[in-house]
């Protein structure tokens, strides 16, 4: 057994995607790494070198969250056009589709038995639906506003929930009320989860700030504000003691929140995966070598969180930072050979193009197997139907002309870019009633104290 922690390493550098990368899971069985995109697709990773990865097209507009179910067999995608996709991830690619809101999906999770999915949208609800069936069950109203993120607790009791609305809930999901409302961040979440135990959430603010509170006593735990842009995402470790949370600010970092502290920052970025020996070493042993990064702070709980005082966290000296284009070659991992995956769009031209269709899709894999410098294999795959289709030329089929599909496809991506342009600016003025709000607190104090 290792002695000591080890600084996290780069293991795989994936790139695929043609635009901003939304949304990350890994497979339970730790063979598989998903991730969505504002490029309309899914693409499924597998984690063995030099193994094929797959594109999935289906969506009809940005893919915003993916999640793993926990047998890992199937994984389901959330997106702009109001859909909900369930897909198998494999080259069969199968899928299935439901219009779970009236408006963007922007969160998708599956319970821990599998049994169930909860959908957040900017309709401004929150849905839980039975996974087998695709039939709604149960919908949690109370944010009014876009609500980004929802999540199962670990035993599927709760689900907890962010909005645009300024507000963290907890909601029941047997009384199907709010049972809780936290309103501590200065803009709002986009982010939320439960610890493994369950007994703490976290959420990732626009306020640059992370967020943990104890959900038993209903306290703010610990604050950190170690990133310099809005905090996009986080995830718990599985042990519970660590964090890792994504920013605008192209950095990630790691959390120890045992000792309350920020250990590691590492940069990137599209698609990297890092490996760290935080398993294999008992965390009594991991505080005996990091004496230079304890802090006064009380002895840590033992099973949990320790309550404490919010406290700010900079990026000192004791931080280590980590940059793969500078300090870590990645040894493990090159561009993988990529499968599309896609919707079959010219059903009517199915019998003989099919077939040779088909034909060349054996002869391309012969020769790919033949030659590595074969990257990518379009198999023109219905994910409902299974059926291959033809892939010829979309002018053949459409009449459409390459100048004008080359130029609607251009004005879609301007709107991609008019609408995140939109975002930022919304995100601007939540940053800018803060400072006003603040600002009129301030005077409103200083009058008080003046008059006193």
């Amino acid at each position: 057994m290792a002695s000591a922690l080890e600084d996290p390493n780069l293991e795989h550098n994936f790139k695929g995607h043609k635009d901003v990368v939304t949304s990350v899971d890994f497979n339970p069985n730790n063979k598989q790494l998903a991730t969505t995109s504002i490029d309309k697709c899914l693409m499924i990773w597998n984690l063995k070198p030099q193994t094929r990865a797959y594109r999935f097209t289906g969506h009809k507009d940005a893919v915003m969250s993916v999640h793993f179910s926990p047998s890992g067999h199937l994984v389901a995608s959330a997106s702009r056009d109001k859909t909900v996709r369930l897909w198998t991830p494999n080259v069969k690619g199968a899928s299935t589709t439901f219009t779970a809101h009236s408006a963007v999906v922007r969160s998708v999770n599956f319970s821990c038995d599998g049994n169930f999915l909860v959908t957040a949208a900017d309709d401004k609800s929150i849905k839980v639906w039975n996974t087998h069936q695709q039939r709604f069950l149960l919908s949690f109203k109370g944010h009014n506003n876009w609500v980004r993120s929802a999540r199962f607790s670990p035993d599927g009791r709760l689900v907890v929930s962010c909005s645009d609305d300024r507000t963290v809930k907890i909601w029941d999901t047997v009384s199907r009320e709010c049972i809780n409302t936290f309103t501590e961040h200065r803009g709002f979440a986009n982010f939320v989860d439960f610890n493994p135990s369950g007994t703490c959430i976290a959420s990732a603010g626009t306020d640059n700030t992370v967020k943990l509170w104890d959900i038993r006593i209903n306290k703010l735990l610990q604050h950190y504000q170690v990133h310099s842009a809005s905090v996009n995402c986080l995830s718990f470790h599985p042990s519970g003691n660590y964090l890792i949370t994504a920013s605008s600010d192209c950095t990630l970092k790691i959390m120890d929140l045992l000792e309350g502290r920020l250990l590691y920052t590492l940069h990137g970025h599209q698609v990297l995966v890092w490996k760290t020996n935080f398993d294999s070493i008992p965390y009594n042993h991991i505080l005996k070598g990091l004496h230079v990064r304890t802090n006064p702070d009380p002895a840590p709980h033992i099973t949990d969180i320790h309550p404490r005082v919010p406290h700010l966290h900079t990026s000192g000296p004791q931080t280590i930072q980590i940059n793969p284009r500078t300090h870590i070659a990645d040894m493990q991992s090159s561009d993988p050979p990529v499968v599309d995956i896609g919707i079959d769009f010219f059903s009517k031209h199915k019998s003989r193009a099919a077939e040779s269709h088909c034909a060349s899709i054996i002869t391309n894999e012969v020769n790919s197997s033949l030659d590595p410098s074969c990257q990518v294999c379009s198999l023109g795959m219905d994910p409902a139907s299974g059926d291959p289709g033809a892939t010829s030329n979309l002018e053949d089929h459409t009449g459409i002309p390459p100048t004008l599909a080359n130029t609607l496809g251009h004005i879609v991506q301007q709107l991609d870019v008019l609408t995140q342009t939109v975002s930022i600016l919304e995100q601007r003025l939540t940053m800018t009633e803060d400072k006003l709000q603040e600002c009129l607190d301030n005077q409103q104090t200083a009058q008080q104290v003046k008059s006193s």
